[in-house]
């Protein structure tokens, strides 16, 4: 049987968008690892009617409802009396959520108010767990077989009794299927070309597993997901479908579930035993920050030169005023002498370099917003390759820092 849920979020907050709503992105991915579907995602005002309408319409179509919001001490926070009207029960203190309370305002030295104590008083007909993060417990209930949890919006908050004991909770009194998911991850082609290179293969899957097509910046994830009985039978079966996957799509995977382009490159230099320099125009340091962001960089990364100006890329790289004069600065020739200043004055084995036009103003008919060269410099040659991404100038800067990573990446597996 398949067990269906729904997310709730209460705040106007997130309706007039003063903050964005990532509870629910992670709470639908925690649900979805463990078997159980999210079929509905609402938002509400922090208003009873609302409160009371979106609670009794998720309970008539899911299994399980998870609500987040709406549970501080002030006024406007009115879910805590609001589920204890729908599940006509009555406010009663709760010493372990007290003592909770007491101790964390011991910690901050902050004196214990009436407000601050209406935290610990809870529905009579639900199951408080203690909010070791904060003050406001979450809540669970039941009713005719299906439940209820509320829990705070804050999302340390949320997330630390989602993982200690709602999860548990729920594997706990619902028999759920096992669920296994694997993505193989690409670059440097599109969904619909992929999706008619896989499309025999799609076809012919089993009801049991379905393929997704994930595109972001140039990557695409093709993520298969198995339900089952059986975890070890779904592994086994999906680890079969990707090897007949990469026959059909294998030039451009590059990883597979958690990697990233920037581990894999590397994790590559780190077996070569060799180092890494960018120089950089357009993407003002996105890849030097990409590369960074990995713990343990420092192993084979030394440094970039943000080369904005043009007097920058003559006067630090080497770049020759003639190469300038008479091909710009977004040109083959330009960042072939970038990459190789890079190397020479950072002491290299590799560069990277970029130079490009991210607009939204300073493209031309020959040049248009969103051209962008990149090379890659090695100890034996310099491959410099050409592009032209899209119009929006956050678009064009991802999508040339994520492509020059692949690049190298590339010039990096074929040299080892």
């Amino acid at each position: 049987m398949e067990i269906k849920a729904e997310i709730i979020t209460i705040g106007d907050e997130i309706l007039i968008g003063q903050i964005v709503d990532t509870n629910s992105a992670w709470m639908a991915g925690k649900l979805n690892i463990a078997g159980i579907t999210v079929f509905q995602i609402t938002t509400i005002s922090d208003s009873r009617e609302h409160i009371l309408n979106a609670v009794g319409e998720a309970l008539g179509r899911a299994e399980i409802v998870l609500v987040t919001g709406g549970l501080g001490p002030t006024s406007d926070d009115v879910t805590k009396k609001t589920l204890a009207e729908f599940f006509d029960s009555k406010l009663v203190l709760n010493r372990e959520v007290l003592a909770s309370v007491e101790k964390r305002l011991a910690v901050r030295n902050i004196q214990m108010t009436e407000v601050i104590k209406g935290q610990a008083y809870v529905p009579d007909k639900c199951r408080a767990f203690v909010n070791e993060w904060g003050t406001a417990p979450g809540m669970w209930f039941e009713k005719d077989g299906k439940v209820l949890v509320s829990m705070p919006g804050v999302p340390k908050e949320m997330m630390g009794i989602m993982e200690k004991y709602v999860l548990p909770g729920l594997k706990n009194k619902f028999k759920l299927p096992a669920i296994y998911h694997s993505t193989l991850l690409t670059y440097g082609t599109f969904e619909a070309h992929l999706s008619s290179l896989l499309e025999d293969f799609e076809k012919s899957l089993p009801p049991h597993i379905k393929l997704a097509y994930l595109p972001s910046a140039g990557r695409v994830r093709l993520r298969l997901t198995a339900k089952g009985d059986s975890l070890e039978t779904l592994k086994q079966q999906v680890a079969e479908l990707e090897e007949e996957m990469l026959k059909r799509v294998g030039e451009y995977v590059y990883g597979r579930n958690g990697d990233s382009l920037e581990k894999i490159v590397g994790d590559l230099l780190r077996e070569k035993g060799q180092t890494l320099a960018t120089a950089e125009s357009c993407t003002g340091g996105m890849v030097a920050h990409l590369i960074t962001s990995v713990p343990g960089a420092s192993d084979y990364y030394r440094g970039s030169v943000i080369s904005y100006a043009n007097e920058v890329k003559e006067k630090v790289l080497g770049v020759r005023p003639g190469t300038l004069q008479t091909h710009g600065a977004v040109s083959r020739e330009t960042v072939e002498e970038m990459a190789a200043g890079a190397r020479k004055v950072l002491h290299t084995d590799y560069a990277v370099a970029i130079s490009g036009i991210a607009g939204p103003t300073g493209g031309t008919p020959e040049k248009p917003v969103g051209t962008v060269w990149i090379a890659v410099a090695s100890p034996g040659k310099i491959l410099a390759e050409k592009f032209i991404f899209g119009f929006t100038r956050s678009e064009n800067i991802e999508r040339a820092s994520y492509t020059s990573l692949n690049l190298l990446r590339k010039t990096l597996l074929n040299e080892i």
